[in-house]
């Protein structure tokens, strides 16, 4: 299929902004011109890509699909023209890169912190991310390379390095105090309300399975969207949940909450960067990935990185 290559240009900015004369401004056309070319795109596809409202457009389905496409491409024309307009590599230039909130919260932004006191000129697009959502991103070409907590699924060209391991511990409110003091097995655990991520991420099949593995249904009372949100239930004394010891520690010291012993202490996870092989990476994304990796465990032996010791 021979398709003018610049329909493709317009119909990222009319999808973009949802207006063809937005899109016509913004590329410096007229309206007219932005509506012929979409006319031929669709006929040339022969498919609907865009319902037309009183407040501009919307996408067709076959329309969200192309768009997924035709944004990951853009995205790293946008990254090459930053790059190869960019003498100096590192004094400016864009990095588009996802995180979970626990990756973010517990190893990520240390990093993030000293990339940009050296690199100021950098912008950082971060996008958060469950930890299947960054793995998409990482595949469509959405963003560059993925920091993540496992479990982890992915298939070649994707490839993971684990970063750092952590662990999770059993959290409960004031009103649980009295467990502090006591070891709970998990079927004791079920007698009390439960907190956790919902059922569409990688941390809930990750309890369900450490449940199932002591032949137990994980049945949370309360389920939520981000990790952000599970301490400040906890504290208003919705239930237990498991959180990362470092994100649990401070509200420990402060007797906030409290931490409950488990007969069977939750298996280790790792943060791992996922990244595609096959994609080539910017001169500031490339800084950015040996920083970070350089606090790593022992990178795959298949990768062409220079790493940095401390």
């Amino acid at each position: 299929m021979n398709v003018n290559m610049d329909y493709y240009r317009i119909f990222y900015y009319v999808a973009k902004y949802g207006n063809f004369t937005k899109a016509a401004r913004t590329l410096g056309n007229s309206q007219p011109n932005v509506t012929r070319a979409m006319n031929c795109l669709e006929q040339q596809l022969q498919c609907s890509l865009f319902i037309r409202t009183n407040r501009g457009v919307q996408l067709t389905p076959e329309g969200e699909r192309l768009y997924v496409r035709v944004s990951a491409a853009m995205t790293q024309l946008f990254a090459a023209e930053e790059e190869l307009g960019d003498s100096g590599g590192l004094s400016r230039g864009s990095i588009s890169i996802g995180a979970t909130e626990t990756a973010l919260n517990i190893f990520l932004l240390e990093k993030l912190k000293s990339f940009h006191m050296e690199y100021p000129g950098i912008r950082l697009k971060l996008y958060n991310h469950s930890t299947p959502q960054a793995v998409e991103a990482v595949k469509s070409g959405k963003i560059e390379f993925a920091v993540v907590t496992t479990p982890v699924e992915m298939k070649p060209p994707l490839k993971k390095i684990v970063l750092q391991s952590f662990r999770e511990i059993l959290v409960g409110g004031k009103t649980f105090t009295a467990l502090g003091s006591q070891v709970l097995s998990l079927a004791e655990v079920k007698n009390y309300p439960m907190i956790c991520l919902g059922r569409e991420t990688m941390t809930y099949q990750f309890y369900s399975q450490f449940f199932l593995k002591h032949c137990l249904e994980l049945t949370p009372d309360t389920e939520v969207a981000t990790t952000d949100q599970i301490l400040p239930l906890v504290k208003n004394e919705l239930g237990l949940a498991f959180l990362p010891e470092k994100i649990a520690e401070e509200a420990i010291a402060r007797h906030e909450i409290v931490q409950i012993a488990l007969q069977d202490p939750v298996p280790e996870r790792q943060i791992c960067m996922v990244y595609d092989v096959e994609h080539s990476l910017n001169a500031p994304t490339r800084q950015l990935k040996n920083l970070i990796l350089g606090g790593s465990a022992e990178p795959e032996k298949s990768v062409d990185i220079r790493v940095y010791k401390k």
